[in-house]
C-alpha cells in the first residue's frame, strides 16, 4: 500500500470505518488469528500481509533475535507530530520505540504475552524506556490510535500516558471483538464506552482532523525516515527489529545493552 493511499479522511473514519478497503485489510489480519493464538511470531506488512518470521524457531533457543538494519537513534527520539507515548525514565540505559498497528494480530500477542512482563522488568526498574507510536495500516486502526489519543471527557484534548497506554492495552485484548466486526463504528463505539467515553465525546474524537493528520503523520515519517515497513517493528538502541518478540528474546536482548 502506498503511502498517499493511507491519507485517512473524516468521512472515511466515522461513516466508512467498515468499508471494503478496511475490511480488506481487517481479514488480512483475521486470517492470522491462530497463528496469535499459538503464541508465533511474526509481523504484519504495509500492504496486510502477515508474514511469520523465522525468529520464532531461532528464538525457541532464546538466542539474539537479528537486526534489519541501523537507525539514527538520536534522530529517532526527536519529537514528532505528537507528544510521546512513553513509560519509564527518560534517562534509561535502552531506548525502545515500537511502531504497530492496532489491527495487526502480531502487535496484540505482543502486548497480550510479553510486554507486561518487559514492563516490570525492564521499565519499572529504570533500565529501559519504551516508546509507542502508531503506524496504522487501515481506516479502523487509525480510529482506534485517535481513541487512544483523546482525553475520553474532553475530546478536544490529547490523552497521557497515563490513560494512553491501558486504552491500548484494552483494545488489543479485545481486537477480535472490534477489529473483526461487520460495524466497526458500533463495535469501537461499545469499546469507547467502557473507558468512559460518550457517543458525542466519540464522535468530536474521530472528527478531529488535526489529529488524524498527526497519526498519518507518525506513520509516513517512520516509513520514510526508519524504514518501518511492517509491524510490530522495535528501533533499539541504534537497531531496528521486526516481528514478534517473546519474553526470553527481548529480555536477552535488552540485557546485552545494560
Amino acid at each position: 500500500m502506498q503511502m498517499s493511499e493511507m491519507q485517512l479522511t473524516k468521512r472515511r473514519l466515522l461513516g466508512g470505518i467498515a468499508i471494503a478497503a478496511a475490511a480488506a485489510a481487517l481479514v488480512a489480519c483475521n486470517d492470522s488469528k491462530d497463528a496469535a493464538d499459538a503464541s508465533s511470531s511474526g509481523k504484519t506488512m504495509a500492504d496486510g500481509t502477515d508474514v511469520d518470521t523465522i525468529q520464532t524457531a531461532a528464538t525457541s533457543a532464546t538466542e539474539m533475535p537479528q537486526a534489519d538494519g541501523d537507525v539514527d537513534m538520536a534522530e529517532v527520539l526527536k519529537p514528532g507530530a505528537l507528544p510521546e507515548m512513553a513509560l519509564g525514565k527518560a534517562d534509561a540505559p535502552v531506548k525502545i520505540v515500537e511502531y504497530m498497528s492496532m489491527t495487526c494480530p502480531h502487535c496484540a500477542h505482543f502486548h497480550n504475552t510479553t510486554f507486561d512482563t518487559i514492563k516490570q522488568k525492564y521499565i519499572d526498574t529504570g533500565k529501559v524506556q519504551f516508546i509507542i507510536r502508531e503506524f496504522p495500516f487501515d481506516p479502523r486502526a487509525a480510529a482506534a490510535f485517535m481513541l487512544a489519543r483523546c482525553n475520553a471527557s474532553s475530546p478536544e484534548q490529547l490523552s497521557t500516558p497515563e490513560q494512553y497506554f491501558p486504552m491500548v492495552s484494552m483494545l488489543f485484548k479485545q481486537q477480535q471483538v472490534w477489529a473483526a466486526a461487520e460495524d466497526g463504528r458500533a463495535a469501537l463505539l461499545q469499546m469507547s464506552k467502557l473507558a468512559g467515553f460518550t457517543e458525542d465525546s466519540f464522535t468530536k474524537c474521530l472528527t478531529n482532523q488535526k489529529l488524524l493528520d498527526e497519526v498519518n503523520a507518525t506513520r509516513e515519517r517512520g516509513s520514510k525516515d526508519f524504514g518501518v515497513d511492517a509491524t510490530p517493528t522495535f528501533l533499539i538502541n541504534g537497531k531496528r527489529y521486526s516481528g514478534d518478540m517473546p519474553v526470553d528474546t527481548m529480555s536477552k536482548l535488552i540485557d546485552s545493552l545494560i
